[in-house]
């Protein structure tokens, strides 16, 4: 099979915008710096890189004849707030078991950004005191996330489950290898190769989908995952799996290299969502060279990699980078403590 055998569900305004970030670039001295914008991609909720991926499984849950859309995540978690809007944008329920993952104590965590805006789509919220886990097979033993699922098929639903983040799902994946083939028609129009892409990883079908979906492109183009969980052997384990799987899904027709699957280390700090100096000078920078408003869990994190990898000539003065915006700054609400001055 390829990629255009899969239903899509369109839930995007179409290809997501690219522009350069000029004033950064300069204020750098190396490497033309662009930047891919998935948090206006959508007019659900404010978008971002989850909506994409839920284009390729709502159509799964429709023909399952779903009444609810059920998933997890973190408290402020991106991921769950696309999945209640989508729900809202289909007429189907949506249950969040919403867990928490950051030890972050601001007092108005639970009440605003994200799950604000879930609550405010009729997203049926419960909130669950436990700890951060990437995989989807974590999900099996969690008492809360099978009570949820059990909670609507007594009521007589039909519940589809979403692992967090869309990722540790057999489609978890194709969102993003289409976005790789979107980059190579926008590359024609601006007449422009992106030779490097940055992109933040956590639980992990955002990155690997690029790299499947870039595999098949035979150009020479590095995908740098930016780990942002504090978890690098998991995150490296969990974009490996999955970027295999959809490469095979998609009929790549190879086996990937071990040098196309890269997630770097180093700026997520010792816990995942708390930021570190490098992520809120990384978010100031931006804010004030371009305008651009990053988050404190993931761009904020990727962006001061990409922001150290210029410096640092690792990516090279003559590179053209694409930076993936994934649209967290909804967050930023719980974070505000941060930015006082």
């Amino acid at each position: 099979m390829s990629l255009s055998d899969f239903p899509r569900y369109p839930l995007t305004f179409g290809p997501s915008p690219i522009h350069p970030l000029k004033r950064l670039s300069e204020h750098l001295g190396g490497a033309a710096i662009w930047a891919k914008r998935e948090d206006c991609n959508s007019g659900l909720a404010f978008g971002g890189n989850k909506t994409r991926k839920l284009e390729y499984l709502v159509p799964d849950a429709l023909a399952q004849g779903a009444t609810h859309l059920v998933t997890i995540g973190g408290v402020q978690s991106n991921h769950t707030r696309q999945v209640a809007a989508v729900a809202a944008s289909l007429g189907l329920g949506a249950k969040l078991v919403q867990e928490s993952w950051v030890d972050w104590p601001d007092a108005v965590n639970d009440r605003v950004g994200n799950i604000l805006l879930s609550r405010i789509m009729g997203a049926d919220v419960e909130l669950v005191d436990a700890g951060f886990g990437i995989a989807f097979t974590d999900l099996q033993s969690k008492e809360s996330w099978e009570n949820a699922l059990e909670e609507i098929r007594a009521a007589g639903g039909t519940p589809y489950a979403i692992p967090a983040g869309a990722s540790d799902h057999p489609l978890g994946g194709l969102g993003f290898a289409n976005w790789a083939d979107e980059v190579r028609r926008q590359e024609e129009q601006l007449g422009v190769f992106f030779d490097t892409v940055v992109v933040c990883s956590v639980t992990g079908s955002t990155h690997a989908g690029m790299i499947a979906g870039f595999a098949g492109q035979d150009r020479p183009r590095r995908v740098l995952g930016i780990d942002a969980s504090a978890k690098i052997d998991e995150t490296r384990a969990q974009v490996e799996k999955i970027a295999r799987a959809t490469a095979a899904t998609i009929g790549l027709g190879r086996e990937l290299r071990d040098d196309e699957i890269t997630v770097l280390e180093g700026w997520a700090g010792e816990y995942y969502g708390i930021p570190v100096q490098s992520t809120l000078d990384a978010i100031r920078l931006t804010g004030r060279l371009e305008g651009v408003i990053l988050d404190p869990v993931y761009e904020g994190k990727s962006m001061a990699a990409l922001i150290d990898l210029v410096r640092s000539n690792d990516i090279p003065r003559t590179s053209n980078v694409l930076y993936a915006h994934l649209g967290g700054q909804l967050a930023l609400n719980a974070y505000s403590a941060l930015f006082k001055s």
